[in-house]
């Protein structure tokens, strides 16, 4: 037990985090709107009181006008307290889902590749969206619960004097004083308040179990209907390979219809007996507060307040146990959630401060660096050792899959070596701190993503930026033409997944946009990870020797399997099978007429060669 409130209390800190104060305006609100029905039920049976006793009209009007006017304003109190905190709710059922979001961001890059975590964290979206039962247990509980616990302690102060009441010594039904009778009716009540909602909540952990059971349906509808479907890369595919009905088959596949019956079977049978009970023993309880009025222990209009308060007691206990029992079966999925925030970065930091050179002399060298990919036996490098030199443009070139990518993600920190090291002057990349030795880099990878926003953030990767600055970048890069047509220059909004105004960029432009990025960051290593992989070799050639004019005397690495777009570059690595084989500039490599860069560079210039003549 003391672990589940240990998650739960997690959860809540989660909640109580939010931008908006969603816990106190839900409290707030939830005492509000638990006083109006006892407004009603006491001066209801005030009011009756009078019209059985006195009669006094006077009396009666005023009784009235309080009534009106304690509902007015209790009904308007509460309406402010519900808005406000349907303002706070507005967002939080996102929001609370979150942190889960931002530890996918934070986390390491290796763990975030891992297949595993990604499967983790779809599950956690899917109890979280879908059954209620992950970490919106607490959104969907919290002012239900609260306002259930009110109640109790408000039905608990009206109905008290049912009992302190005593009636007249000579009444033939002065055993309803008795120990015993007061201890059934006790007895009755407890029943009704509790035996009842367990046997429902019963019926609530009966399906709770679906949320597991239904994690495979959860987890292919939301890839189909939220990954697939709104994904402007696939549109085409669905269309031409009329796609729609097997999509929508596949997203209904693990949802187990036969399964979900037997639950709702199971379900409705513990509910229809707990309601049966809880009436049975609410007509004992009536029965008994009917005697003691008809006794005179108390007026007819008090009956009135006892039995709306008895009435109101049993309700809300009844469902603050059905909410606690939602709670405490949706703790496992919780945890579920806190277990995937509590992943540790293995990744070490560094808290070496990287000096800031105005020449841009940074020697960045691999010493005898290997490195198999997490789960895998293979070296997808192996025993490789090159220095980056000031000032040098240097191309990585070779086959698919011999390397070149793998090294820059060793470089970037995005993976570490498994064995060997990477120094910058010297010293170990791992020694220093993460966030000033990224700062070094500019990165345009193969796979490069532009976010939905303005083309200027998109440029600094910021909020705020310096627009001619972001501008003289996206001159650079060979963008100053389409620049002059945007409807609102660098404040035009990348895509129109956020705005409507938005432009759909091209390929090309895309990549001119990613380039500026690059530049933008003004960081003394450049590196172009085949960023022009869909382009043909002679686009691909004009923008790596437009970018080389534009880089100065900044180090820049060129990657890619196309060798005739790098003859520009000072030095060439050949990349083969995970470790560099060749070095040098394209006359020294192609003097070797048995060696691999030969190889390559005869075997695709044969390729346009003849595709020349054929046209």
């Amino acid at each position: 037990m003391r672990a589940k409130l240990s998650v739960i209390a997690r959860v809540f800190r989660i909640y109580r985090n939010l931008p908006k104060p969603w816990l106190l305006s839900n409290t707030l609100a939830s005492i509000a709107g638990s006083l109006l029905p006892f407004v009603n039920i006491y001066m209801s049976a005030q009011i009756i009181n009078e019209l059985v006793a006195n009669r006094n009209t006077d009396r009666i009007i005023m009784l009235v006008a309080i009534t009106i006017g304690l509902n007015l304003a209790v009904s308007l109190i509460s309406r402010a307290f519900d808005r406000w905190a349907s303002y706070c709710g507005s967002e939080a059922w996102v929001q609370t889902y979150a942190p889960v979001s931002f530890k996918m961001m934070d986390m390491d890059y290796a763990d975030a590749e891992d297949t595993s975590i990604k499967q983790r964290q779809e599950e956690i979206r899917g109890h979280h969206m879908g059954m209620g039962f992950g970490l919106s247990a607490i959104h969907n509980a919290y002012r239900p619960a609260l306002d259930s616990l009110m109640r109790v302690m408000l039905s608990v102060a009206f109905a008290f004097s049912l009992f302190t009441m005593r009636i007249p010594e000579n009444s033939p039904l002065a055993w309803l004083d008795s120990w015993w009778a007061i201890g059934i009716m006790i007895f009755a009540l407890f029943i009704s308040v509790i035996i009842s909602p367990v046997i429902s909540a019963l019926g609530l952990r009966v399906f709770a179990t679906a949320s597991e059971m239904n994690s495979a349906g959860n987890r292919h509808f939301g890839f189909y209907y939220w990954t697939v479907t709104l994904s402007k890369e696939r549109a085409k595919d669905i269309r031409i390979y009329n796609q729609q009905s097997t999509i929508d088959r596949e997203a209904g596949d693990g949802f187990m219809d036969k399964e979900w019956m037997a639950l709702s079977r199971k379900v409705d049978k513990y509910s229809a007996i707990g309601s049966a009970v809880g009436q049975l023993a609410n007509g004992a309880i009536y029965l008994y507060i009917a005697g003691k009025a008809l006794a005179g222990a108390f007026p007819v209009g008090s009956v009135v307040q006892y039995v709306g308060a008895i009435f109101q007691f049993g309700q809300s206990v009844g469902t603050l146990i059905m909410q606690i029992g939602r709670l405490m079966s949706a703790v496992p999925y919780m945890e579920k959630a806190t277990d995937f925030l509590d992943i540790p970065n293995k990744k070490y930091l560094g808290t070496i401060h990287v000096e800031k050179r105005t020449d841009n002399k940074y020697i960045l060298e691999f010493k005898n660096v290997s490195f198999k990919y997490p789960g895998s036996e293979t070296y997808a490098l192996r025993n490789l050792s090159l220095k980056f030199e000031l000032g040098k443009k240097l191309a990585v070139v070779g086959q698919n899959g011999s390397g070149k990518t793998t090294m820059i993600k060793l470089l970037t920190r995005l993976y570490d070596p498994t064995e060997g090291e990477i120094t910058l002057n010297g010293i170990p990349i791992w020694k220093y701190n993460y966030d000033e030795y990224m700062n070094i880099f500019g990165v345009v990878l193969q796979d490069f993503a532009l976010l939905p926003f303005t083309l200027g953030q998109n440029i600094a990767s910021d909020t705020t930026y310096d627009p001619n600055r972001a501008n003289e970048c996206l001159t650079a890069a060979g963008f100053d033409e389409r620049m002059e047509k945007l409807p609102h220059g660098l404040d035009t909004y990348i895509y129109k997944s956020l705005e409507e105004e938005g432009i759909e960029p091209s390929g090309g432009e895309e990549q001119k946009i990613a380039l500026a990025r690059a530049l933008y960051k003004n960081a003394p290593f450049i590196v172009l990870d085949e960023p022009t992989a869909a382009l043909d070799p002679i686009a691909e050639h004009e923008i790596y020797t437009r970018f080389n004019a534009i880089v100065g005397d900044k180090t820049a690495v060129y990657i890619s399997h196309r060798l005739s777009s790098c003859r520009f570059c000072d030095d060439i690595i050949v990349f083969h099978e995970g470790t560099a084989i060749q070095r040098g500039t394209h006359d020294e490599l192609l003097i070797n007429t048995t060696g691999k860069y030969s190889e390559l560079w005869n075997a695709q210039a044969q390729y346009y060669t003849e595709n020349d003549a054929a046209t």
